[in-house]
């Protein structure tokens, strides 16, 4: 049984969310990688990361391979990036998202990124330093602790001045989907 046995041939071209063959396909992968790679530049530029940096996070595609889709992207030219590399967006894009729900001001995120942690997962480190580890495993435990913590569920506690603050009750808003 292959993995497309899974998917019906009406599901083929629309999974609807789920994750097949076809979702990895080149022009699927085409149509997301200028968009997404020119999302992570502003995004990169927003977090103040180099050269050397943006690459690490890309997956460390050689540099002529890294400004070649750097070109391409940003003068709207057709480019397809590695699954790898799209998945390193993606993820980053999700801390990005995150980063915009938990803290107003966008520089007190890029704050929160640059700053030691006490939690267990960063051991005091930056959280900065666990996306630049070079491994897309990295990028993702930042990405699953914001979303923990967005989500309400229990995150070790921290020690940042920007964390000191309790929360009020009209901190909270609750919106009915």
């Amino acid at each position: 049984m292959s993995t497309m046995d899974f998917v019906s041939d009406a599901d083929a071209d629309d999974p609807g969310g789920v994750i097949s063959p076809e979702t990895f396909r080149a022009d699927n992968r085409g149509r997301l990688s200028g968009p997404g790679l020119r999302t992570f530049l502003n995004i990169a530029a927003l977090w103040q990361l180099g050269t050397a940096e943006r690459i690490l996070v890309l997956g460390s595609p050689a540099r002529s391979t890294f400004h070649n889709w750097v070109s391409k992207a940003q003068a709207g030219g057709n480019i397809s990036l590695p699954l790898d590399t799209l998945l390193r967006i993606s993820a980053i894009l999700g801390i990005h998202k995150n980063l915009g729900i938990l803290f107003e001001d966008p520089g007190r995120g890029v704050q929160w990124l640059r700053a030691g942690n006490a939690s267990p997962l960063f051991g005091g480190q930056r959280p900065l330093d666990l996306i630049l580890s070079g491994t897309q495993l990295g990028i993702l435990e930042v990405r699953r602790f914001l979303d923990g913590w967005r989500g309400g569920v229990f995150a070790a506690p921290v020690r940042h001045p920007i964390e000191d603050r309790a929360w009020k009750d009209e901190d909270i808003e609750i919106i009915d989907a």
